[in-house]
């Protein structure tokens, strides 16, 4: 079925509420933007849900919230009634009508007969990744679009590890969304009946208290400078609540919250783009800082998994801390601790994504910690993790991405900005004691392990076309690559959509044992590599670049040449 006549079976189709047909109705005269609500349906894959909200197949509506629950439904009853009986739990965060599709999402599975718990409020990612563990449900589902623009929301479905789902359940999901054929297939409960029933219960406090408790229990030092001077921005989202209770009960006296972003906001009008990755979000809580001394600054994005920082430096400006830097920091402090308190047991390990730098493996690999590498995505760094602990004897101690993303500890099984926002902090106030910044750490860092650099460019490509030409620019990256930058030779090329990697010094191609994945990787015998691939939730190419010197002068011109060379490379592709 061609768009326009979707557009106009959604029009006519009286199951439709009067609200969305008068939306749709409202661009009648606009063909294209009729394709592009019709020319597809919203994909449901391992991120499960996430688009811009309106009406339309390619909309987040509760309508298409509807139908994906019910294909998820139809998966969990397939399970049997032991599933069902263990239900499912939802979160939800601070956008638009995220509340009500959370609330949708109840009632299609409490009509499918699954219990449901739901949160009274909005939460924090993480905090739902927890609660499917201690409340031992089959799944659990946060309404949310993280840190995308004001005019998205979404919806991540989680599996009973408490991670996020894989390709082979999102695949049999799918294949049950698609048996669809009409919205009129999707049972519904009535809400007051779901209650009565059992099938629908409301949760909050008691699974807040033992998540802080649990998030607290992470705690490496205590001999730290609680005085430190800390201003927090939640920007607007869910991280306003555990992350000031998690730091006052820690102890943490002098926590400063950017008033103008403390409340939830769902058009994040004080910062536009609620990226805590890009330093414009600090904008706030950088003229906090200075009014008040702060030593450090912190972020974390709307539904609280991620989280960025800057420290005050000589001239009391504040520096951004990219995710590496903040990895590497991090790791340096858990790893440091651990083995002064003799707690760093044998076979500990670290899982970081394919696209984030080696700093990080460097720091561990000195500890004797052992670094694994997953496709990028917390669902495949907790994936690792959920596979380890089945074969026992292998201890996790951190996992990681480049974007701002961590997480310690076993109990929750995703990235979480309560747990790193805590850490952080602590480790701040721990070398503040030693009469050190996070900046002196970092720099102390390189002269033992090397000018380690990085840098992330995003080409942002939008609508159809903007897809067709990021499939264009993969394809002929594919085909024609640099065997050779500033004198740099190419050691080593991985195609992990392929699954080979090629070894140009021993002349020698290999299988690679990582799943599939649209990315490509190049790595040179400067051990300077980069690395580029489609983002897999939002419209744009991503090229990741690194490079290791002797000093930071030499890392970062090895690092301007190398893009000016692949950039050139891509902007070739019409």
């Amino acid at each position: 079925m061609d768009y326009q006549k979707r557009y106009e079976q959604w029009v006519s189709n009286e199951y439709f509420d009067e609200k969305t047909r008068e939306e749709l109705m409202g661009i009648k005269d606009n063909y294209e933007e009729i394709e592009d609500r019709f020319y597809k349906d919203l994909e449901f894959g391992t991120a499960g849900l996430r688009g811009k909200i309106g009406a339309g197949t390619n909309r987040m509506n509760v309508y298409i919230i509807a139908r994906a629950t019910q294909g998820l439904a139809d998966f969990i009853v397939q399970k049997g009634k032991e599933y069902m009986d263990r239900g499912v739990v939802i979160a939800y965060d601070s956008r638009h009508f995220s509340k009500e599709f959370a609330k949708k999402t109840a009632l299609v599975l409490a009509g499918n007969d699954i219990k449901v718990y739901l949160f009274e409020d909005l939460r924090p990612t993480p905090e739902l990744s927890f609660a499917v563990r201690k409340l031992n449900t089959a799944s659990g589902i946060v309404i949310t679009a993280s840190h995308n623009p004001k005019e998205y929301n979404g919806y991540k479905v989680y599996w009973e590890e408490g991670s996020q789902i894989l390709e082979d359940m999102a695949s049999a999901i799918t294949e049950n969304i698609n048996r669809i054929e009409d919205f009129s297939m999707i049972k519904e409960a009535d809400e007051e009946e779901a209650i009565k029933k059992g099938l629908l219960q409301t949760i909050g406090q008691e699974i807040d208290d033992a998540y802080i408790e649990k998030v607290k229990g992470l705690s490496l030092r205590d001999d730290v400078d609680k005085e430190i001077n800390i201003v927090y921005t939640p920007l607007n989202g869910t991280g306003n609540i555990p992350v000031r209770r998690v730091l006052k009960e820690r102890g943490f006296k002098n926590v400063v919250v950017v008033p103008e972003q403390e409340k939830p906001d769902p058009d994040f009008t004080t910062v536009g783009y609620p990226n805590p990755e890009d330093v414009k979000a600090f904008k706030y809580a950088q003229k906090l800082g200075k009014s008040n001394g702060a030593d450090l600054l912190i972020a974390t994005d709307p539904d609280c998994d991620r989280v960025a920082a800057m420290v005050k430096g000589e001239k009391d400006e504040y520096i951004a801390l990219n995710g590496n830097q903040m990895g590497a920091i991090l790791i340096q402090y858990i790893l440091e601790a651990k083995e002064e308190k003799k707690t760093l047991k044998e076979n500990s390990y670290i899982v970081k994504s394919i696209v984030t730098g080696d700093l990080g493996k460097a720091i561990a690999k000195s500890y004797g910690v052992k670094t694994y590498e997953a496709l990028t995505g917390f669902k495949n760094i907790c994936g690792i993790v959920n596979e380890l602990e089945k074969q026992g004897d292998h201890f996790f101690v951190f996992g990681y991405e480049e974007s701002i993303g961590y997480v310690a500890g076993t109990f929750v099984r995703d990235k979480d900005a309560v747990i790193s926002s805590m850490l952080l902090c602590e480790a701040a106030a721990y070398y503040k004691k030693q009469g050190k910044t996070l900046l002196d750490v970092l720099e102390d860092i390189y002269k033992k392990y090397g000018y380690y650099q990085e840098k992330l460019i995003s080409l942002v490509l939008e609508g159809i076309e903007g897809k067709n030409r990021i499939d264009r620019m993969m394809k002929a990256y594919r085909d024609t690559y640099p065997t050779e930058i500033d004198g740099r030779k190419l050691a080593k090329y991985i195609d992990y959509q392929k699954q080979i990697a090629f070894d140009f010094l021993k002349d020698k191609e290999e299988n690679i044992e990582i799943p599939v994945a649209n990315v490509l990787k190049f790595i040179f015998d400067d051990h300077s590599w980069y690395a580029i691939r489609p983002s897999g939730t939002e419209p744009k190419i991503k090229i990741y670049l690194y490079t290791k010197g002797d000093n930071l002068e030499s890392s970062q011109e090895k690092l301007k040449v190398m893009e000016k060379i692949i950039m050139k490379r891509l902007e070739e592709v019409e």
